[in-house]
């Protein structure tokens, strides 16, 4: 548990991202209003991130349209990290929804749930995807899951069966998210819950180092699902793999 500097760190942030949330909440309502697209859901996210603690550096260029954004997965922190970094929505499983504020959250933010046990409902799902896919940038964890940031997970085909074949004129994104010497702190510990990570974050000590490099987009056409995730992973883990080089690791 925190100590009484920990506490005081937890109660300055929470409040500070809850007085954000409010501005940018009457900045989101302003511009739909006026039935003009907001940019204030992902704006948000980003400044919660920055609020929280991370400090974000990016490397190479999000597209920002037309674009699928495949990421690896450490923390809750991706998501806010990379909707301010790219206007990215995001594709979460179908339980987020249920989740009180969260839930809403992510809705503002366009969020498209995936009911990962309803096989029945996979065209319509794949459907809505293809549809997002038009405008902006929509990001997918091809893990499935949080990692521990220091090797990837095996990518799920499945979750981009969208891929098969894609859209006209879109183009895959790899995303390799590094928490420097922040990685041990920022993922899940033992068998924390997600509030308990969250408290932990908030009360830590210190700033969280990001760095979200933006790899050179490839066309999906003609590859399958299966060599897209194959492709991804190969390009994720070689930009890893040459971050630990420069680093002397």
């Amino acid at each position: 548990m925190p100590g009484p500097a920990g506490y005081v760190r937890l109660v300055t942030r929470t409040a500070a991202i809850l007085a954000w949330l409010l501005v940018a909440l009457a900045l989101h309502g302003s511009w739909r209003l006026f039935r003009r697209p907001s940019p204030w859901p992902p704006r948000f996210l980003g400044g919660v991130a920055r609020l929280a603690g991370v400090r974000s550096r990016v490397a190479g260029t999000p597209l920002r349209h037309n674009v699928l954004l495949l990421a690896n997965h450490q923390s809750w922190l991706d998501i806010l990290a990379i909707a301010g970094a790219s206007g990215s929505s995001f594709v979460a499983k179908g339980e987020l929804a249920d989740v009180p504020l969260v839930g809403w959250l992510c809705r503002l933010n366009d969020t498209l749930f995936v009911a990962r046990g309803d096989r029945l409902g996979v065209a319509a799902q794949v459907a809505t995807l293809r549809a997002a896919l038009g405008g902006r940038p929509v990001t997918i964890f091809p893990e499935g899951t949080t990692g521990d940031g220091t090797t990837l997970l095996p990518f799920k085909a499945s979750l981009l069966a969208v891929t098969d074949p894609p859209p006209p004129g879109l183009r895959i994104q790899p995303v390799v998210l590094d928490y420097g010497p922040a990685t041990p702190d920022v993922g899940w510990i033992g068998g924390e819950t997600g509030v308990r990570n969250a408290t932990r974050l908030l009360a830590r000590r210190g700033t969280i180092p990001l760095t979200i490099r933006f790899l050179d987009p490839f066309d999906p056409a003609g590859m399958g699902r299966k060599q897209v995730a194959a492709e991804t992973r190969q390009r994720i883990e070689a930009a890893q793999a040459g971050s630990c080089d420069q680093a002397g690791v």
